[in-house]
């Protein structure tokens, strides 16, 4: 099989092309427009994988000769911070939605098939737990980016009816955890960061006790090999997670890896951070098993910051 991957040096990206070994896929093109500075996420790749960088935006690029020949695309290419997202509303729009057409558009023109990374932020505020047959009309985004991920989800479902796409949905749970393009402007990766550094961890007045999905990184990629290897391409939308958990219970965790951590009380600028709780059984039904938890993803984050323990990628 040979993939591309869209946004390959990111968070999600840069520990799914150093989790690879030699014989996984025939050829592995990495597409990234640098943006973010990235450069350490192509240090080091592991010798044997048959890797080819294009440093190109999916706004522009011209994705129809990158896809001729291939076989799958991992969509990664996106702006995914949500509060940020409010003050560069029509950057997320170009990237997130006009981007993701492009690359599906493409796609389809060269038969290739799709991974989207969606996000369960589309739920936005829910009473009680919700899973993919949410209906359309009690989906609430709270923010552009979760917007925009959901208008992305509703042109691939034209495009598969219009145009023969083969696609799958996943949205994802809050990452954490670690990876060489690893960020911390999400919750789990910023309190370790802020914990690690002395600084309070600053926690959204209202948010203590409420609970949202987070995925471990580790998860993630195993649930990317998953979708591939057994070519699960049903124009499906699954949700994927590893936990619904409360902030404090995140805190407490953080708390035991490091003892003096303060917390600190803040607003929030965005509805988004309410309460919901997602199901992910769907998923889990086409036989895959999540292996991740709290516990390791933040003590590995910890220990990596601290430098006492393996390097990225490497935990257990």
């Amino acid at each position: 099989m040979k993939i591309v991957v869209t946004g390959a040096l990111g968070h999600i990206g840069s520990r799914f092309i150093h989790s690879l070994k030699p014989g996984d896929y025939e050829e592995v093109l990495l597409l990234d427009n640098l943006s973010t500075q990235r450069y350490c996420s192509l240090f080091n790749l592991p010798a044997g994988v048959p890797y080819r960088f294009v440093e190109g935006d999916v706004c522009s690029a011209p994705l129809e000769e990158y896809l001729s020949g291939k076989d799958a695309v991992i969509h990664l290419a996106a702006i995914t911070d949500a509060p940020a997202s409010f003050a560069k509303r029509d950057e997320v729009e170009r990237v997130n939605v006009e981007g993701t057409r492009r690359t599906a558009q493409a796609c389809a023109a060269c038969g290739c098939k799709l991974i989207f990374l969606s996000t369960t932020s589309v739920y936005g505020m829910q009473d009680e737990l919700v899973d993919e047959d949410c209906p359309a009309d009690r989906l609430k985004p709270q923010s552009p980016y979760a917007e925009s991920k959901l208008l992305s989800e509703r042109d691939l479902a034209r495009l598969g009816q219009k145009q023969g796409l083969r696609f799958m949905v996943c949205r994802l749970g809050t990452v954490f955890g670690t990876s060489i393009g690893m960020r911390f402007h999400t919750a789990i990766n910023k309190f370790v960061w802020q914990a690690c550094a002395g600084q309070p961890i600053t926690v959204w007045r209202t948010a203590l006790d409420q609970s949202r999905p987070y995925l471990d990184l580790a998860d993630a990629i195993r649930a990317l090999d998953f979708i591939l290897k057994r070519d699960q391409f049903d124009e499906g939308i699954y949700n994927v997670l590893t936990t619904n958990a409360t902030v404090g219970e995140i805190v407490a965790i953080i708390r035991a890896c490091v003892p003096d951590t303060r917390v600190e009380y803040v607003d929030s600028p965005i509805m988004n951070q309410l309460s919901y709780t997602v199901a992910c059984e769907k998923f889990q039904s086409l036989g895959f098993r999540f292996e991740g938890s709290l516990e390791k993803g933040i003590g590995s984050t910890v220990r990596l910051i601290r430098g006492i323990g393996p390097c990225w990628g490497m935990e257990t």
